[in-house]
């Protein structure tokens, strides 16, 4: 009898052994040919990106007006993700914070990156009291801060060079986050909503710009996106993300430099929501209203 049951547990353990391997094998398969998806959600006339990495991390940068955010991640993530990796908040304009009060209402947050700018608006406030009352851990922006995940994706903080915590700014949009973030010889830059008297101190200041996706400053504004910036940059796509507007958004000037670079551009208020997904060798993007 004692021989049966050793018998049958020492099989029991070789299926269970060959089950892990199995998963093992599957998991490092998947993240060696995995794909890294960035998607450029349509919330209007505000930012809210989505990255989703080939381990299924989630980073969310910026939340745009309104609760549209809410709409969006509800359609591309899984229902049952509750939890966001990485939450960003670039700068607490409300066409970049507001949609992020209900987010961190939703979803746990794990690891959030903010500039902790001194800036009065109800939805920062209640943002920043939602971290606050979270088991958030709170990182302020500088450029040595970034953050690595084991399946090869990579974000690096370019901008502000040092901490601005509890600073004021006259021009709110220069104390934007700027982010590179790359995946083996891919990489996407995120410069928020920055000027040009920025994007000149970046480029002087030698930083790593050359990017294959870049979403257009500000919405697109004539006050951004110059021509020697984009030159720095040189990308194969630009992303507008805006919707309707008085601002005159994007400019005929911004779309002119675009173009001049080489790129093609997609804006989400013609195109809907871009989704780009980038692999080791490949790439491909497509747009919700093809």
């Amino acid at each position: 009898m004692y021989f049966l049951h050793m018998k049958n547990f020492r099989r029991f353990f070789v299926f269970l052994l060959l089950i892990a391997c199995a998963l093992f094998y599957i998991h490092y398969s998947r993240l060696a040919h995995g794909r890294m998806h960035v998607y450029f959600l349509d919330v209007g006339q505000g930012d809210s990106i989505l990255i989703k990495t080939p381990s299924d991390k989630i980073i969310l940068i910026d939340g745009g007006p309104g609760t549209e955010v809410l709409t969006e991640l509800n359609s591309v993530l899984p229902f049952f993700t509750k939890k966001i990796d990485l939450l960003v908040l670039t700068h607490p304009h409300a066409d970049h914070v507001e949609g992020l009060a209900p987010v961190t209402e939703r979803y746990a947050i794990d690891k959030a990156l903010i500039t902790g700018v001194e800036y009065e608006n109800e939805y920062y406030e209640e943002f920043l009291s939602n971290l606050s009352d979270d088991e958030t851990t709170v990182y302020f922006a500088n450029e040595m801060t970034d953050f690595s995940f084991d399946d090869g994706v990579f974000v690096d903080v370019l901008y502000p060079f040092e901490s601005i915590d509890g600073r004021s700014f006259d021009d709110l949009n220069d104390s934007s986050i700027v982010m590179r973030i790359s995946y083996n010889d891919w990489s996407v830059l995120l410069a928020g909503d920055i000027g040009k008297s920025v994007e000149r101190e970046l480029v002087s200041n030698g930083a790593i710009l050359d990017s294959d996706v870049f979403k257009a400053s500000h919405h697109g504004s004539k006050n951004s996106n110059s021509s020697y910036f984009l030159e720095a940059v040189s990308p194969n796509i630009v992303v507008v993300q805006v919707g309707e507007n008085d601002f005159g958004h994007p400019t005929e000037e911004a779309i002119r430099n675009f173009e001049n670079a080489g790129a093609e551009v997609f804006r989400t208020d013609q195109d809907g929501r871009v989704e780009i997904s980038l692999s080791l060798s490949t790439s491909y993007l497509r747009s919700q209203f093809p």
